[in-house]
């Protein structure tokens, strides 16, 4: 039995535990293996034995199953933070339920290839794991802040990641991007963020005292001004609707190793979107050190067409870089352009 994709599906292709003999393939593939089968009275195919293949391209690629921004709670909060290995991951599979996880398939195995973000999960969760043995004095933001700055959003190939139909993926589809886990245990900075600055988060969003002390675990009380929910301290900046300049604010720690550096920010602009820094290099003293700055964006004049497709939305970067070279810390700035030119 051969499996085709839909074109809905691209060229997400899973190793599943067929009841029958059978191969999965492209929706691409599909089409060249239809175009086959017509243009002969007599085709004719085999299955060879199942070997390993290593170094296929491109790769990391989005699943066609995954799931995808903008946040649909608040548009100002980037979602997927980061995207990680999830299409047909072996991992131990347990003797109580078959591979294919059907009541009546009566085969047991050791082990399984599984897919979804029951796998890519678990490789995130090792990550956190792995920072925090090594920076067991680091909060949980640190640490997540850690793992997003570091991501990457490009292949093997240093070409950026594509989605499922092998087009240019955005960070709606991976986040900050794929995660690295060497470049996570030295991070250089981190967008650090408290309990209280996630309290004022909710405040800001509109929960009342009854929600708040269910966060809290004790009554909280909102303070009178509550920061901007664009304001909150994440490792992402996310403008939707620009329809005039707009400022936010970020706060960034020194982690070392060296404790008296200076970084500088370099950005890759959006779309007709100008974004400014200020300051635009951060000189630090001491590890532990925290230093404020502020991006400010605004359309571009003269005002050149938005985007097509993604709501509008166009994508850069910030990038903070020490002299040195050792730490690029890169967070994804996404700008929705109202205008239509």
């Amino acid at each position: 039995m051969v499996l085709i994709n839909d074109e809905d599906s691209g060229s997400t292709v899973t190793a599943d535990a067929h009841i029958l003999p059978a191969l999965h393939i492209s929706y691409t593939d599909g089409l060249a293996l239809l175009a086959y089968i017509k243009s002969t009275p007599t085709p004719s195919g085999f299955i060879t034995k199942a070997r390993t293949v290593v170094g296929m391209t491109p790769a990391p690629i989005m699943a066609d199953f995954s799931s995808q921004g903008p946040n649909i709670l608040n548009r100002q909060i980037l979602k997927p933070d980061v995207t990680a290995p999830g299409v047909s991951i072996i991992a131990a599979w347990s003797g109580q339920a078959a591979p294919s996880d059907r009541p009546w398939d009566p085969r047991r195995v050791a082990f399984n290839a599984i897919s979804g973000t029951s796998m890519s999960t678990p490789h995130v969760a090792g990550i956190a794991g792995l920072v925090r043995t090594v920076h067991p004095d680091w909060s949980p933001a640190a640490i997540k802040s850690a793992i997003m700055t570091t991501a990457t959003d490009l292949d093997m190939e240093k070409r950026p990641i594509l989605d499922p139909f092998l087009e240019k993926a955005t960070p709606f589809a991976y986040g900050s991007g794929h995660v690295f886990p060497a470049r996570a245990l030295d991070p250089g900075l981190v967008y650090d963020a408290s309990t209280a600055d996630y309290l004022g988060f909710l405040c800001t969003l509109g929960y009342n005292a009854t929600a708040m002390e269910l966060f809290n675990g004790v009554p909280y009380q909102c303070p009178a001004a509550p920061v901007a929910v664009q304001d909150l301290n994440y490792p992402t900046f996310t403008i939707p609707a620009l329809a005039e300049p707009r400022t936010v604010r970020r706060r960034v720690t020194n982690v070392g190793p060296a404790p008296q550096t200076t970084y500088t920010a370099a950005v890759v602009e959006p779309v007709g979107v100008q974004v400014t820094v200020t300051p635009p290099t951060l000189a630090f003293g001491a590890v532990g050190e925290e230093k404020e700055f502020h991006v400010t964006f605004a359309e571009k004049v003269p005002v050149v067409p938005r985007p097509e497709g993604a709501g509008g939305y166009a994508f850069g970067a910030l990038v903070w870089s020490d002299g040195a070279g050792n730490h690029q810390v890169r967070s994804p700035l996404l700008v929705q352009r109202p205008r239509i030119v």
